[in-house]
């Protein structure tokens, strides 16, 4: 983590770390936010391009909503799922915490 961090980065950091990593089905939404990076994507692609169950997907995508993380462009089934613009300047933090959490996992592993 940077020397100084400002208090909205760590404040994103703090809901990446909760919704990816500490709280069920963590994974399943960094692989769904991280296949919406190149391109938006409606949940049915995602479940095929995933092999995930349709509903576990959309599940997650509500939940990714609800914490303003994407957002959907349109209201019907065919519409794409988005990454948020508040959300994409801060996705280097993400990448970053990934990294802390790896490392710690790895020191742990060598105790």
């Amino acid at each position: 983590m940077a020397g100084r961090e400002s208090k909205e980065d760590r404040e994103f950091r703090k809901l990446f770390k909760y919704l990816f990593y500490t709280s069920r089905g963590g994974q399943t939404r960094l692989v769904i936010l991280r296949s919406l990076l190149k391109e938006g994507k409606n949940a049915n692609k995602i479940a095929m391009e995933l092999g995930l169950d349709y509903k576990t997907v959309t599940h997650h995508l509500e939940v990714l909503m609800d914490n303003h993380i994407i957002w959907k462009e349109g209201e019907g089934y065919a519409s794409p799922y988005r990454i948020s613009n508040l959300i994409l300047p801060k996705l280097h933090l993400l990448d970053e915490l990934e990294r802390e959490l790896s490392a710690k996992k790895d020191k742990r592993s060598f105790s």
